[in-house]
C-alpha cells in the first residue's frame, strides 16, 4: 500500500462518503461525519511527497494526532476524541486513544474508527487506552504518550507568514500547513525511531459516510 492509497482508506473509508461538513452531511442522511484537527511527524524530507501522492521508496515513519472536534456516528456524539496512530507506512498502525474520554465517547469512537480510518484500521496491531497531553502555541505543537513523542516548529516564508498548501489530494488535508519536526520519536514492540528536523503538517481533517 502506498502513501496515496493510505490516505485515501484514511481520509474517505465508506463507498457513499462525502466532504460535507458535519452537520450538513448528517443532514444529508449520512450515518457517520466527523471534523477533525490532525497534526503529524514523519520521517520524509520537508515538503513530504507522500502526501502529495507520490510514492516514496525511503521508509516512512509518523506520528499523526487527531481530534475530533464535531461529529457523530448513528447519533453517538465524537466531539472531543483524540487519538495518535504511530505507524510504518504501508506496514503496521498502532493506536493510542486518549484516556481522558468517557465510556459513551470511547464507544462511539470505536464504531467510527474502522469506517472513518480504514487504513489505520488495516494495519493496525495494537490499540490501547494511554494517558496524552498535547500543548499547542501560535507557532509549536507538542503531544506525548507513553511511547511517542513529538514537538514541531511552525515554517514561515515571505513576510514570517506560514506556509500553506491548497488541493492536497486528501479530505486529511484541509487548511495545510508546514511544520518541521523538533522531536519525533517512538519506541514499543513493532519499532524505535527518532527523528529532527523532517516533514511536519497541522490540518483539518472532513470526511463523512455510510456504513
Amino acid at each position: 500500500m502506498n502513501r496515496r492509497e493510505f490516505n485515501t482508506y484514511l481520509g474517505a473509508a465508506a463507498a457513499a462518503s462525502t466532504t460535507l461538513g458535519s452537520a450538513a452531511a448528517l443532514a444529508a442522511g449520512a450515518q457517520w461525519a466527523l471534523e477533525a484537527d490532525v497534526a503529524e511527524c514523519c520521517s520524509c524530507e520537508i515538503p513530504c511527497p507522500c502526501n502529495f501522492g507520490r510514492r516514496t521508496d525511503l521508509q516512512c515513519n509518523g506520528n499523526r494526532l487527531i481530534q475530533i472536534t464535531q461529529g457523530s456516528i448513528d447519533g453517538a456524539d465524537l466531539a472531543g476524541v483524540s487519538f495518535l496512530a504511530t505507524f510504518e507506512m504501508g506496514k503496521w498502525v498502532r493506536i493510542y486513544v486518549d484516556e481522558a474520554i468517557d465510556d459513551a465517547h470511547h464507544a462511539a469512537f470505536e464504531k467510527v474508527f474502522p469506517l472513518a480510518f480504514q487504513g489505520f484500521h488495516k494495519l493496525m496491531v495494537a490499540k490501547e487506552r494511554v494517558p496524552m497531553t498535547v500543548t499547542r502555541t501560535a507557532t509549536t505543537v507538542a503531544y506525548t504518550v507513553p511511547d511517542s513523542a513529538v514537538e514541531m516548529k511552525l515554517m514561515t516564508g515571505l513576510g514570517g507568514k506560514p506556509i500553506t498548501i491548497d488541493n492536497l489530494p486528501s479530505p486529511a488535508f484541509y487548511n495545510y500547513t508546514q511544520y518541521e519536526s523538533v522531536v519525533h520519536r517512538h519506541k514499543s514492540d513493532s519499532a524505535e525511531f527518532s527523528h529532527s528536523g523532517t516533514n511536519g503538517f497541522t490540518s483539518r481533517m472532513i470526511v463523512a459516510g455510510t456504513a
